[in-house]
């Protein structure tokens, strides 16, 4: 019994950090104003870059900041769309959403062989379950890396955003950037910075899909993540810790589907598969009434408007 509740919570852990990182994106780009439905092409494309990066220079630390850098640069196609010109943010983020994963997959076809999935490289390192504990039930909670750089990212995200001048800044762009404006704010810079800042965290997302829950890329990897941790912004109140929290819950139906997915259970794989989406949906009908988003989220700032 021991065994398996520790396994479940390295399940639940490691299926939960690619969702920390997407959504911590999601919080900080539309806590300055700007709603990003891109995050799922970000995490694609950082899927594939953190695997090209390891494939490369045989260090998947460099390739997780490729991933970062990849995932940034692709944001920057959303803040040049929404932020300098006023264009639906919506509309840029399905954009994104169709153009990112095309990209991946392309590039990957170029570098190995045509092939629609990535040679296997070398894998980001992992966190307990160490020689000293086997033998115990502890040696079950073997985790990588990425779980504890997601808790650093959340802590830094929620210091920066309550306990800053900058984060009172981003603040108060989203919720008034006409107010932020006379007051000296650069609203086009904040929101820039924060958009970009979201892909980075996105595209670390990806990476730590294919650079440490599987150590490959395939079109599948990230199979809408990305929306998962969007939804967890809005459970999370676009709250730091509490976007944490939904993660983790997110996170545990997903190490369920692996418990029972591997178990005695007769429960059909195809239902075991709908239990991540059908509990998002759930979510977001449940709690989606009781949150509220930043005043300015997804409108476009016009200078001199009120």
């Amino acid at each position: 019994m021991l065994n398996s509740l520790i396994m479940l919570v390295a399940i639940t852990l490691t299926y939960s950090t690619p969702l920390v990182f997407g959504a911590l994106g999601g919080v900080i780009s539309e806590r300055s104003g700007v709603t990003n439905i891109g995050i799922e092409g970000m995490m694609t494309v950082g899927a594939f870059a953190g695997v090209a990066g390891s494939w490369v220079t045989g260090n998947p630390w460099l390739g997780f900041l490729f991933a970062g850098v990849c995932g940034a640069l692709v944001a920057l196609l959303h803040a040049l769309a929404s932020v300098t010109f006023a264009a639906d943010q919506t509309v840029s983020g399905v954009a994104i959403n169709l153009l990112a994963p095309g990209i991946a997959l392309f590039a990957c076809r170029n570098m190995f062989e045509g092939a629609a999935m990535s040679q296997p490289v070398t894998t980001l390192p992992r966190i307990f379950g160490a020689t000293g504990l086997a033998g115990t039930p502890f040696a079950n909670l073997n985790v990588d890396i990425t779980v504890i750089l997601a808790l650093i990212a959340t802590v830094i995200l929620w210091f920066v955003l309550y306990r800053t001048k900058w984060g009172l800044r981003i603040r108060a762009v989203g919720e008034h950037p006409a107010a932020a404006d006379t007051l000296g704010i650069n609203v086009y810079r904040t929101r820039y910075a924060c958009v970009l800042v979201s892909g980075l965290l996105a595209g670390f997302g990806g990476a730590s899909v294919t650079l440490a829950i599987v150590s490959q890329f395939t079109q599948t990897s990230i199979a809408g993540q990305g929306f998962i941790a969007l939804a967890a912004v809005i459970f999370g109140k676009w709250k730091p810790v509490g976007t944490y929290g939904a993660c983790m819950l997110f996170g545990f139906t997903q190490a369920l589907v692996i418990m029972l997915g591997g178990g005695s259970f007769p429960i059909p794989s195809q239902i075991l598969s709908m239990l991540p989406y059908v509990i998002t949906i759930l979510t977001l009908i449940l709690f989606v009434g009781s949150s509220v988003a930043p005043k300015a989220d997804g409108v476009p700032y016009v200078k001199g408007s009120r």
